[in-house]
């Protein structure tokens, strides 16, 4: 299938990371015209997505360069075993956690949506991750949750548009996937799996718009959110 990306400009914050690092990879190859940003080295665009003057810097800097912006995923989030365990229901590191990674979502997306509204398209996709869906570590249940809840808001604000939004919410993330999944648990998936379902999200056929959907098996046994 042809996803009609040849061409699309899409900025991939985290494009430096594991997941954003494949996300860029499969559209570029999907011939889209692809920016990474990241804070460190490496990406494209340098980007401080707790800055929204760096924010709204790097959006602009795309819009100058290239006249357009069609995507924008963010993959950006310190990953879930840098999340102090003892410290779970701390509300420091709750509210840490929720500005590193919903916060982060909602800057973005704020940025980008303005142009692509009126452009009369756009796709925004988010990475959670399914720890939303399971109880064990209040901060890594509630940055996700947040950034599920307020792609939710946006994508009902911006219906209509055609600017969609979604959230993906990968499980464990590996190069080699299990196929057993345990109860209570979340299926695993790798970078490639994820940037897949990632990049029909960004495509023009993809009319999907305010879905949280799970890469792996959704959690066993879960009905719930």
């Amino acid at each position: 299938m042809d996803l009609q990306l040849n061409d699309r400009v899409v900025l991939v914050v985290g494009g430096t990371g594991l997941i954003g690092g494949a996300v860029a990879d499969v559209l570029r190859a999907e011939g889209a015209t692809v920016l990474t940003a990241a804070r460190g080295e490496g990406a494209d665009l340098r980007l401080d997505a707790a800055d929204d003057a760096s924010v709204a810097e790097a959006v602009a800097s795309v819009l100058e360069q290239h006249g357009r912006l069609d995507g924008l995923v963010v993959a950006a989030a310190p990953p879930a075993q840098t999340l102090d365990p003892a410290r779970s229901s701390d509300p420091a590191q709750v509210v840490e956690a929720v500005d590193a990674k919903a916060m982060t979502f909602l800057r973005l997306a704020n940025a980008a949506k303005a142009p692509m509204r009126d452009a009369g398209f756009g796709r925004i996709v988010g990475v959670s991750g399914q720890n939303a869906l399971i109880t064990g570590s209040i901060t890594g249940s509630v940055r996700n949750a947040a950034l599920i809840i307020a792609a939710k808001h946006l994508a009902d604000e911006l219906a209509g548009t055609g600017v969609a939004v979604n959230v993906v919410n990968p499980g464990p993330v590996t190069a080699e996937p299990a196929d057993d999944v345990a109860h209570g648990k979340p299926g695993e998936s790798s970078p490639e799996q994820i940037a897949a379902l990632v990049a029909f999200l960004l495509s023009p056929r993809s009319t999907t718009s305010g879905e949280s959907i799970a890469t792996g098996h959704r959690v066993r046994g879960s009905v719930a959110l």
